[in-house]
């Protein structure tokens, strides 16, 4: 499928364009395009753009007139994935929904997406109140994974409520200061003004959420936490965090310290303390 042929694709105001980037997702992009072919709101249409998978033949069976697979060779980064599934859309179209293939949505949070932004003129994206899936056990850890995106006195970033039980403390729709990139519903005005780079390339892959969240933000659009939008996501989060990667861990510092210099951050020498425990601290 070329950019072109999305022209002959007829958008509405109305309609709900999903773009889902996949690498190596194998072991739950079926369950994901399960929840949204089981959405009270259909979607106008998915993309999925394959980002440098070793193996993607298995995504063909996926593919039909409502759902276009996109494959890119090398893996370019899950900001420039997304970019690369704007060049889709056409000039119509309403909304734009930016999914992890890891997450899997209730019925109705397509339908309460819209409705919340049909309601309110001024917020520019939604997103919902995200709980704890492990894929390997199949099941559900009972607790929070991202209640929208807050930061502390001090200046770290964090996914508010992440590993707590109580669910009903976050039970409050309210604004937040940026929302979880697994699962964002955007208006198309919103966004618009950075098409063709939606995100920012640089990022790679984390902190991408929250740069857009901060562009969004000075633009003079909302962005509102919705808990009744619920899903599950099957990220993996280690107690200890050392058991995560190094590489996947300076990137993240790198990323925090790459976000306060591009926003003129007074977080700045939290950030760069980080990157230096990081980046030294395995040495």
């Amino acid at each position: 499928m070329s950019p072109a042929s999305a022209i002959h694709h007829r958008d509405t105001e109305n309609s709900i364009n999903i773009i889902i980037v996949t690498h190596e997702s194998h072991a739950v992009l079926e369950r994901c395009l399960q929840s949204l072919y089981a959405q009270s709101l259909s979607p106008s249409r998915i993309i999925i753009i394959d980002s440098g998978s070793s193996e993607c033949g298995y995504l063909e069976r996926y593919e039909n007139d409502h759902l276009h697979l996109v494959r890119r060779y090398d893996n370019i980064g899950y900001g420039a994935a997304n970019n690369c599934g704007i060049h889709y859309l056409s000039a119509d179209a309403g909304y734009v929904v930016f999914l992890n293939p890891d997450v899997f949505l209730e019925p109705a949070c397509l339908a309460i997406g819209k409705s919340l932004l049909e309601e309110n003129s001024r917020i520019g994206v939604c997103s919902g109140l995200l709980m704890g899936y492990d894929i390997t056990s199949d099941r559900e850890t009972g607790r929070i994974d991202s209640a929208g995106i807050y930061r502390t006195w001090y200046g770290r970033w964090y996914d508010r409520g992440q590993g707590s039980k109580e669910v009903n403390r976050y039970g409050e729709s309210a604004d937040a200061p940026a929302l979880c990139g697994a699962f964002l519903f955007c208006r198309i005005n919103a966004v618009r003004s950075y098409f063709p780079t939606v995100f920012d390339e640089s990022f790679f892959m984390y902190k991408e959420d929250i740069d857009l969240s901060l562009r969004l933000r000075r633009n003079g659009w909302r962005l509102r936490y919705e808990p009744t939008m619920r899903g599950l996501h099957c990220r993996g989060w280690y107690p200890d965090r050392r058991q995560v990667g190094r590489a996947w861990r300076l990137l993240a510092a790198r990323n925090e310290l790459l976000l306060t210099g591009k926003h003129r951050s007074p977080y700045v020498v939290y950030a760069l303390f980080k990157y230096l425990v990081v980046k030294l601290g395995d040495q």
